[in-house]
């Protein structure tokens, strides 16, 4: 499994870079501007006021943007898991289904190697690539707390990413398992994008409508505890969203080992090539 893992960070080597870089300069862009607003906190609360409560709505409360929790979940955490999403639901739809649309995965299997080793060396480097971008990010963003008053610790400021990573991890495993199920690796990452965005949309607009309470508790972004993490992890939440990527993982899994790999090229549904005594 090893040489799959070091092979999988190795492909992704590029984009850790880019979206770490990124998102750091993001980060240190961003963080600099709370003692300006914290010291005009009644005029940039009567400016956001302005906005329909219904845009507001998928940013946080402004009345607490003067509160190191509030102005990191506004600025930065409350979109993190739409913009890494992006990350996710691209690598973990590819991450099999890419190089068995190439040609190539057939190859791969050709060696003496298992598909529980392929499967996990290749997931396992998912997971590093997403926890490497962002420690990146929060390296970043902790150097730059530190020229600010908003008070918050090296540890502390770890705890929103802590959160973040769980999420972004669940709908990569989630685009991971559609890929085994759709034709092709583009639907696979749409149907995880369509839940990305619908999820996102849903726990922004129940705080307005508590009608919307019942299916947002279906909606992982409900255990999203973005910047006011800060002040301590919900760790049912962390571990409901851990489990639910293992569980997403584990089906992948199951569903790769039951499978007919495809001749580069096809677009045929999947389900008809398992086989569901298991491989011999």
């Amino acid at each position: 499994m090893f040489p799959i893992l070091r092979h999988s960070l190795k492909r992704l080597a590029g984009q850790i870079l880019w979206w770490g870089l990124s998102l750091a300069f993001l980060a240190a862009l961003l963080i600099p501007f709370y003692d300006s607003i914290a010291q005009q906190q009644s005029q940039v609360t009567e400016l956001l006021k302005a906005f329909p409560k219904e845009v507001m709505a998928f940013f946080g409360n402004i009345n607490d943007l003067s509160t190191p929790a509030g102005y990191l979940t506004i600025e930065f955490f409350s979109y993190m898991p739409l913009v890494l999403g992006i990350f996710a639901v691209l690598v973990g739809s590819g991450l099999l289904v890419g190089d068995e649309e190439r040609g190539t995965l057939d190859l791969v299997m050709a060696y003496p190697v298992s598909r529980a080793a392929i499967f996990w060396g290749r997931m396992l480097g998912f997971a590093i690539a997403e926890a490497a971008i962002l420690a990146v990010t929060w390296l970043a963003m902790s150097i730059t707390i530190a020229w600010t008053s908003l008070g918050i610790g090296w540890g502390s400021a770890a705890l929103p990413f802590v959160s973040l990573f769980a999420v972004v991890l669940l709908f990569g495993t989630l685009a991971l398992f559609f890929s085994m199920l759709v034709p092709s690796r583009s639907m696979a990452a749409s149907l995880a994008g369509f839940l990305l965005v619908a999820g996102y949309l849903i726990t922004s607009l129940a705080t307005l409508n508590p009608d919307l309470e019942t299916i947002n508790r279906l909606s992982p972004w409900k255990y999203y505890q973005s910047g006011d993490a800060i002040n301590g992890l919900n760790l049912g939440w962390l571990v409901g969203l851990l489990a639910a990527s293992l569980i997403f993982s584990g089906l992948a899994w199951w569903a790769f080992e039951r499978r007919d790999i495809r001749v580069g090229g096809e677009g045929g549904w999947h389900l008809a090539g398992f086989n569901l005594s298991g491989r011999k």
